[in-house]
């Protein structure tokens, strides 16, 4: 097919931001090609971008692809709304031969060339990050400039760290070579010697519900930069994000010369399950999913013939020794508790203390002081409705609120949660956290901060002592996992102990925070996202384990 889109014109235009990636991702230091602010993106930007989201609202997305047989969709907008918007349903029997017949060709472009079309195709969702900020805000129930910045720039630069990530592994072989091995006195033995790194097969991409872009993004470009075709199934309350990430990727493709099919999408009819039929399909040769532990455990039993990455359930803890910015620990503590109704893989969870209180700048504190001023902390925080749904957003489903409300009856209710009115959108579901006081004193394997309690539900966890607190954070992440790990301690050999049970472990571990940088937050090309080294997660959102698995390098020897 004839190429609008020449690898020298992406080269031209991209080049210099595959190259600043790539710088990036070794010197670990800030940077982002991806404006946060909703006005970087011109003064018609915020009109036209939710102006194009309503237009999609009760149409039908036809993404020309092979093999629909037919046509679904039922996304109801956390905040009220229904979408009304229809998509393909796919026969997997049509579609993945029609996404593998473009694999050759995306093969011999070579990793430069892929990285420059999967640039071009994050530049052009870039341009559109306000419509897409609705789209997820309505899909995910994110307050809109979480939506913005997370389901916007923060996705990109991770899909974008993933495209460099599949370049430098990719390229670390050279692609030809000359080799000649002396002989003494006879003629050396001489080989000509080309090396390409060719694709798996087809990935599949499964999407989740909260964050559809900013986890389906990792891995969706990690796949496609590495050679491989990637069908998109994503979770069928948070379909149109992904849906129009697919559409995208599809013109980016067939302007470029390539086989559009290499990107598609399989959305799923109301319980039809299609996950688990796709997972074992001999086609699939990578599987990216982010869910429940049970399906993510499923799929790494199930579907042997793939490679699996999973980012799954997790509990995470904060322990509380000691301070030298109570106020300011308090103030960082009840943002991360609040942000997205806790409805991140990263909030934490447990809040371990010991009973005996803790040392700050404002005086010992005890544990019951602790707890209340954390309370109050999270109280003010949320006190005004108006910030309160800036901060909140909507939950995401009927299961997170039915956690909520069950907490209660966990413990001691040191924060009740409050219903919150959206004025807006009168519809949706908004609590603030409720905070229940627990005792580690009794061993108990029921004990609810042994398990993940996903939503806005917090557990102030009497320890007798810090060592103690080590000791039930080293047991939770190892039996449980954990995305984050968050720490304050004035003590040298205290944070020493602490590193080291994060070392041991494999959980990512922030210290002292009490400005505007929390527990919940990632920076791409700079922090890592999980580990791989816990259960909580067998990959890290990125690292060269994430896509050095992605391909195989396959090499030709010639007589010279």
């Amino acid at each position: 097919m004839a190429a609008e889109l020449t690898v020298p014109q992406l080269s031209a235009k991209h080049r210099p931001t595959l190259d600043q990636a790539l710088s990036a991702i070794r010197s670990r230091a800030y940077w982002s090609p991806h404006p946060e602010h909703p006005k970087a993106y011109g003064e018609t930007a915020p009109a036209d971008g939710l102006a194009a989201f309503e237009a999609l609202r009760g149409t039908r997305l036809d993404l020309g692809q092979p093999g629909t047989d037919g046509w679904t969709g039922s996304e109801v907008s956390p905040y009220g709304p229904e979408l009304g918007v229809e998509y393909p349903h796919a026969d997997p029997d049509v579609l993945l031969p029609a996404m593998k017949a473009g694999m050759g060709a995306w093969r011999d472009a070579g990793p430069e060339a892929r990285a420059l079309v999967c640039i071009e195709i994050l530049a052009r969702i870039s341009a559109r990050t306000h419509e897409f900020a609705h789209a997820v805000m309505h899909t995910s129930g994110q307050a809109f400039m979480m939506a913005f910045q997370a389901g916007g720039p923060h996705a990109q630069d991770r899909g974008l760290e993933a495209v460099a990530y599949a370049y430098e592994e990719q390229t670390r072989v050279p692609g030809q070579a000359d080799w000649s091995k002396p002989q003494g006195k006879k003629d050396p033995l001489n080989l000509g010697k080309s090396f390409t790194a060719v694709p798996r097969g087809i990935a599949l991409m499964i999407g989740c519900n909260t964050f559809p872009t900013w986890n389906g993004y990792p891995g969706l470009f990690a796949s496609l930069a590495t050679g491989n075709a990637v069908l998109v199934k994503p979770h069928p309350r948070a379909v149109l994000p992904l849906a129009l990430t697919v559409r995208v990727a599809r013109e980016v493709l067939a302007e470029a010369g390539f086989d559009p099919n290499l990107v598609a999408l399989a959305v799923e009819r109301p319980g039809e399950g299609i996950a688990k039929t796709l997972a074992v399909r001999p086609e699939i040769k990578l599987i990216d999913y982010t869910g429940s532990t049970e399906f993510g455990d499923w799929l790494e039993a199930n579907a042997r013939q793939a490679q699996v990455y999973t980012e799954k359930a997790g509990v995470n803890t904060v322990v509380l020794d000691s301070t030298d910015n109570y106020k300011g620990m308090l103030s960082n503590l009840a943002f991360s508790l609040s942000l997205y109704s806790g409805q991140m893989c990263t909030t934490p969870q447990n809040l371990l203390i010991p009973r005996d209180g803790i040392a700050t700048d404002a005086g010992h504190k005890t544990y019951d002081e602790v707890v209340a001023d954390l309370a109050a902390s999270v109280g003010g925080l949320l006190g005004d409705d108006a910030r309160a749904n800036a901060l909140l957003g909507a939950l995401v489903n009927p299961d997170v609120k039915a956690r909520l409300e069950a907490a209660a009856g966990l413990g001691e209710v040191a924060l009740a949660s409050r219903e919150v009115v959206n004025p807006e959108f009168p519809d949706a579901v908004v609590r603030t956290p409720v905070l229940v006081k627990l005792d580690a004193a009794k061993p108990d394997p029921d004990a609810p901060y042994l398990s993940e309690c996903f939503g806005p539900v917090a557990f102030a966890v009497a320890v007798d002592t810090t060592a103690d607190a080590l000791d039930l954070l080293r047991r939770t992440v190892r039996e449980k996992g954990a995305m984050t790990v968050g720490a304050y301690t004035t003590s040298a050999d205290t944070e020493r102990a602490i590193e080291e049970v994060c070392l041991e472990e494999s959980a990512q571990l922030s210290l002292n925070l009490t400005g505007g940088v929390y527990v919940n937050q990632t920076a791409a090309f700079s922090d890592f996202h999980g580990s791989g080294g816990n259960p909580a997660a067998n990959a890290a959102l990125c690292d060269g384990a994430f896509v050095a698995n992605r391909f195989r390098v396959v090499e030709v020897r010639r007589q010279a």
